[in-house]
């Protein structure tokens, strides 16, 4: 048992070493100190968009010791990514797994750099699922949920696996739990904030909170809930559209529209500029508008 324990013990060290030249300190709020990930040689690093308080005086503590000021290139709030780009030469990204060979029990470790040295923390996997949308409507591309007691800074660094390929970027802020952001939407992210400097989203302009539906019109809909508009924000498309206070909107562009988070999942960046039918509830009436999706900005 000694020998394994052993093994294990020394293969672990062995794969922080692995990753610990990818992982960087980001000094994007007061008094504390978060963690990034080397995206490139060229001196992209990914980072957690809820560490940075500020959008400029960003600094980057590097793996050699040194820190190097960094600037802000775009962030994603629906996914909590962010990007910056520093002045650096030397810096290593790491070797990225993809997480479908994960399993739910397998050996994890979270790692981060709030200081100068690389700190790390051993867990399991404890969920994986599929693709969803976070609160905020953005798309992830799996769910990846770990056991790693997520230490103050250590958002924005790289999960592992026991060989030291990164698996994916941690973080605490999208359902109060140790998440990682999958490498595949890590790439897609950053590869758009790269070449746009931000992540299109489509816009409706309505408050709104979910209200259940009278019986006759839940069993003639097939749904039990729509969305209440509770607010129309001035020269939106909602408002163009001609939608008003205490409509209830039960469908758009022929699906079921029951949950705030459907709504959010549906203004996404292939429908910025479209027109698409919009079926709501008015005085007790089914009716029908057109809505041309806005660009959030």
């Amino acid at each position: 048992m000694g020998e394994v324990l052993s093994s294990l013990s020394n293969g672990l060290a062995a794969a922080v070493d692995t990753a610990s030249p990818a992982v960087v300190r980001v000094e994007g709020r007061p008094r504390l100190a978060s963690s990034g990930i080397v995206w490139s040689a060229e001196g992209i690093i990914a980072t957690a968009h809820h560490v940075l308080e500020r959008e400029t005086n960003i600094k980057v503590g590097l793996p050699d010791g040194g820190a190097a000021p960094a600037t802000l290139v775009g962030v994603d709030p629906t996914t909590d990514l962010a990007v910056l780009r520093v002045e650096a030469s030397g810096l290593k990204p790491p070797t990225w797994a993809e997480v479908d060979s994960l399993r739910v029990g397998h050996l994890v470790m979270a790692l981060g750099r709030p200081g100068r040295s690389v700190q790390a923390t051993l867990g399991i996997v404890s969920a994986l699922g599929d693709g969803w949308r976070t609160p905020a409507g953005g798309k992830v591309d799996r769910y990846l949920q770990t056991d790693v007691v997520m230490y103050p800074g250590f958002s924005g660094g790289p999960l592992v696996d026991v060989s030291g390929n990164a698996l994916g970027l941690n973080t605490s802020a999208l359902r109060g739990v140790s998440l990682a952001i999958p490498a595949a939407t890590l790439r897609r992210v950053v590869e758009t904030l790269l070449a746009h400097g931000r992540i299109r989203r489509g816009y409706l302009g309505v408050g709104s909170q979910p209200v259940r539906l009278p019986a006759t019109l839940a069993q003639q809909l097939g749904q039990e809930t729509g969305l209440l508009v509770a607010s129309v924000e001035p020269g939106s498309p909602a408002e163009a559209a001609g939608m008003l206070l205490g409509d209830i909107i039960v469908g758009l562009e022929g699906q079921p529209l029951r949950r705030l988070e459907e709504l959010l999942a549906f203004l996404s960046e292939e429908r910025i500029a479209k027109a698409v039918p919009m079926k709501i509830l008015r005085g007790g009436q089914l009716q029908e508008l057109s809505v041309v999706i806005g660009e959030r900005t």
